[in-house]
Parts: structure tokens; C-alpha cells; sequence
């Protein structure tokens, strides 16, 4: 079975190499390009990568983007930073073919004291408090890896386009009774400089969208 891995992308010619060539076989990668000024697309397009360049700025707009492209039945979602390890893919995506789990998202694990601001993973360890008492779903991390069949994805019709997309769907996922569940995955420290965890404003913004999306599907 192959599976779509959609990779929202920014600038990332200094990660891409080492994410595309850590790609499992089987997995197909598909990178969404979101404004690079960088040469992300030549780099991602020389490795046989699909890629797609979405105008529409906000990471939302490039992860539905890639899941509008996907033709396969499940279909997972990862950082193109090099912060993840796409072996580790199976873990969010087995139990999803198995039937055990409806949507899985990746647990991240800092592997080392640089991977994760603390400013970031109190903002997340927040937010996950927030989803437990909302979903009932014991979900530690709001994880940017995670896997779902692509035909019940397109029916939660996602309308965020911005930071508040990965919250959208497992609310959304929530609400109509998904069995959600989490797998640990390492998280390293990204390859370049950070748009979002990286910086105290970056980590406000993404709140900002999250706290919408919460009032917007309460």
C-alpha cells in the first residue's frame, strides 16, 4: 500500500534533502510549496518529489492543498524542517491501516535540550490539557505528524488555512466521534531558522488561530 506524505513547505532547501531521502518506501512525498524564496522547489522537484505550489500563504492553505492532491487511501502530514524523522512514519500511519485508530498523531519526544523551546512546549502542553477536557482523547501534543484516511479527512471540510488547521481537524475529528490516539516520535532540532516555535512571536500567532478555531467550532 502506498501512502501520500504531504510536506508543507517554506524555505527549506537546508532540511529537504535529508527528509526526502529518510522517506520509508512505500511513501509518497508530496511537497507544497508555500512562497519559498529559496530554491525549496528545484531541490524538492531533483529528489522526485511531487511538488505543488500553493499561492495561498498560511500553513492550512499548504496542507489542504496537499490533501486535495492525494490520491491515496491514507494519507499523513509531517514538517519538512527535518525536525521529524520520516522513518518513524509507520508508527502514525499503522494503526490507521489496521483499523485501530481513526486519526493518529505523532507524540513529540525532544531529543535533545534545543528541539523544543520552552516557550513552545508550554504553549502545547496548554493546548493539549485544553483537547483532553474537550475530546476525552489522551493526546499529550497537538503532533504535525499524524495520518487519516484521505476520504474521511475531506469530509471534516477543514476551513482554517492558517496555524489553526492541525487543531481544526482533531476537533473536528473529535466531534464526530473519530477514535484519535497518539505514537511517540523524536523531535529534533529543525534545520534553519524557525517561522513559528523557534520565536515567542511566531508561538503568539500560532495561539492567536488556535484560540479562533476553538471559538469557531465550540
Amino acid at each position: 500500500m502506498e501512502i501520500d506524505v504531504v510536506l508543507p513547505c517554506l524555505d527549506e532547501e537546508a532540511a529537504l534533502p535529508w527528509v526526502l531521502e529518510r522517506m520509508p518506501s512505500g511513501y509518497r512525498p508530496i511537497v507544497v510549496d508555500n512562497g519559498s524564496a529559496d530554491d525549496s522547489v528545484k531541490i524538492a522537484t531533483d529528489l522526485g518529489a511531487r511538488v505543488l505550489v500553493e499561492p495561498r500563504r498560511g500553513f492550512g492553505a499548504a496542507c489542504h492543498a496537499g490533501l486535495l492532491a492525494a490520491t491515496s487511501d491514507i494519507v499523513a502530514f509531517m514538517d519538512a524542517d527535518a525536525s521529524l524523522d520520516p522513518r518513524q512514519l509507520p508508527r502514525v500511519t499503522g494503526p490507521v491501516g489496521a483499523g485501530d485508530a481513526d486519526l493518529m498523531l505523532g507524540r513529540r519526544i525532544a531529543r535533545s535540550p534545543g528541539a523544543w523551546p520552552p516557550h513552545a512546549r508550554a504553549a502545547n502542553a496548554l493546548l493539549a490539557h485544553r483537547l483532553r477536557r474537550r475530546t476525552g482523547a489522551a493526546l499529550h501534543d497537538l503532533g504535525p505528524m499524524r495520518a487519516a484516511r484521505r476520504t474521511g479527512l475531506l469530509a471534516l471540510a477543514l476551513r482554517d488555512r492558517r496555524f489553526g488547521y492541525p487543531l481544526e481537524m482533531v476537533l473536528r475529528a473529535a466531534a464526530d466521534g473519530w477514535r484519535i490516539a497518539e505514537a511517540e516520535v523524536d523531535y529534533l532540532p529543525r534545520a534553519g531558522p524557525s517561522k513559528v516555535t523557534g520565536t515567542v512571536r511566531g508561538t503568539v500567532r500560532a495561539i492567536g488561530d488556535m484560540r479562533r478555531v476553538i471559538r469557531e467550532t465550540a
